[in-house]
């Protein structure tokens, strides 16, 4: 069975190489253009699509028809999809942009993501809720209710990866618990980030962009206290039926008489971490308040000082919550590197393959995807604010909604002031459709894919890739129709 698995994906590999260098053939890349590489999105075809389709692929039939062969080999599959883009751009346009994209990718975009996310799981992993609350309907609501609230604060990565141990333990004894990790994701690793940059990459590229600090607390308060309120309705309803098909307080009572220890008070253990959580918060917010203006280049790749600082800082955190952290507290997380080493191996493949399709869409009206441009702006030339919040949504679902957010914001101006003022409605479309919407697919946030790795790890049968967006499909779509109606019409 491996031997036919690891034969297709080579035959498919070794099928889309030639075809990517057929169409990189007639694509514009100049290395040397303003003294630096560049990509000219609007020459490339929609075939520089498919070696990211084929990495989302993976992602979804690889665990579903081959499990054991993909939790081996993920990260050889996602080298794979890598070489796929790597080897025309080596071929066709040369050493210098191929040189020029690697870098600009990891120094700037793949590396400060990684070390962000590495500082989040290593801190909170290091945070240890000790005794348990009950996982009960109201109790369960309440806990998503606070973890929404904080995420805004802590990062949707940070209160994931604080979050998601302790709501695993308190609901160990339910039948049915798979619910309750799936609208964790919804809420707490992607709603919930909507209200500071902090919260969630997409508003903190905004920020960087010009989009006052406040700005989505003001603006997204209302949208997002919206859709968190009904999707914690629907929560309560659905596990209140669950706990009494469970047997509801009968079995709690037997659960406490079989596990004592569960009956102790909730207190916090590794306190340093969580100064050390305030660091992580700092050192973000420090690159985007303080520009000294200075900076290097590393092959025309512009390096800032702040940001190579933040970064520094960040793996100093790292380590020293590491170091100094007692163990016992991270033994009693089931702290483990698994899920941090497979989020970093799929994301590298996600990030690379993404290349192309992110330069065509920056092509805007000249590149291949010119009708999702065109599709958010009106026959009289203003943008149309319901497409612009179902286009970024949708594209976040399954690019990175980060750089998707970023093509949205330039598709309707680039200008701040603007974006602010006059246009405040397609700004607020543009960043709730990045921020909700990427709880649509498991790739859609990157703190989905810890959480499902997590639970997995602790033996939680988690729905496949499609599994999960019939969930997201099922729930999530029609209250994004909801908030269309209300905010967008």
């Amino acid at each position: 069975m491996r031997k036919t698995l690891f034969a297709f994906a080579a035959a498919l590999a070794v099928a889309l190489v030639p075809a990517l260098a057929i169409a990189a053939s007639a694509a514009g890349g100049d290395a040397h253009a303003g003294g630096a590489p560049h990509l000219d999105g609007a020459h490339l075809s929609l075939i520089w699509s498919l070696p990211f389709a084929g990495m989302l692929l993976s992602i979804a039939v690889f665990p579903l028809v081959a499990p054991h062969f993909w939790e081996h080999h993920f990260g050889k599959i996602s080298a794979a999809w890598i070489v796929v883009v790597l080897a025309p751009f080596l071929a066709i346009f040369g050493w210098q942009l191929t040189l020029f994209e690697v870098l600009h990718l990891m120094l700037l975009e793949y590396l400060p993501f990684i070390i962000l996310l590495l500082a989040l799981f290593t801190v909170a992993g290091g945070i240890h809720f000790a005794g348990s609350f009950q996982g009960t309907p109201l109790s369960n609501t309440a806990f998503l209710a606070g973890g929404t609230f904080i995420a805004s604060w802590t990062g949707t990565t940070g209160a994931s990866m604080l979050l998601i141990r302790p709501v695993m333990r308190a609901n160990k004894d339910r039948q049915h618990k798979v619910h309750v990790i799936v609208f964790f994701i919804f809420l707490v690793s992607n709603i919930g980030g909507s209200l500071t940059p902090l919260g969630d990459p997409p508003l903190f590229l905004g920020f960087l962009k010009g989009v006052s600090f406040f700005w989505p607390t003001v603006h997204m308060f209302l949208p997002m206290m919206f859709l968190s309120l009904l999707l914690l309705g629907l929560f309560f309803a659905m596990d209140t039926f669950l706990y009494r098909k469970e047997g509801g307080p009968q079995r709690r009572l037997a659960a406490l008489e079989a596990a004592p220890e569960r009956k102790t008070k909730i207190g916090i253990n590794g306190w340093p971490n969580v100064a050390l959580l305030g660091g992580v918060v700092g050192a973000v917010l420090m690159s985007g308040l303080w520009n000294p203006g200075i900076g290097f280049d590393v092959y025309h790749v512009h390096v800032e000082i702040q940001n190579l600082l933040r970064d520094l800082l960040l793996l100093l955190i790292t380590w020293v919550s590491w170091r100094f952290t007692d163990r016992e507290h991270r033994r009693a997380n089931e702290f483990n590197w698994h899920p941090i080493l497979e989020v970093a191996k799929l994301f590298a493949g996600i990030f690379v393959t993404i290349v192309p399709v992110i330069a065509i869409l920056k092509a805007g009206e000249n590149g291949a995807l010119s009708m999702v441009i065109g599709a958010v702006t009106g026959e009289d030339g203003q943008p149309v604010n319901t497409a612009y919040f179902w286009l970024t949504g949708i594209l976040s679902s399954f690019l990175d909604n980060a750089p998707t957010y970023l093509v949205f914001f330039n598709a309707a101006g680039g200008d701040a002031t603007q974006l602010m003022g006059p246009l405040s409605g397609t700004l607020l479309a543009i960043s709730a459709g990045a921020v909700f919407m990427g709880a649509n697919s498991y790739i859609g946030n990157a703190p989905n894919f810890m959480v499902k790795a997590i639970a997995e790890s602790s033996g939680i049968r988690m729905p496949s890739f499609f599994g999960y967006l019939a969930w997201s499909g099922l729930i999530l779509v029609p209250l994004f129709g909801l908030v269309t109606l209300v905010f967008f019409l």
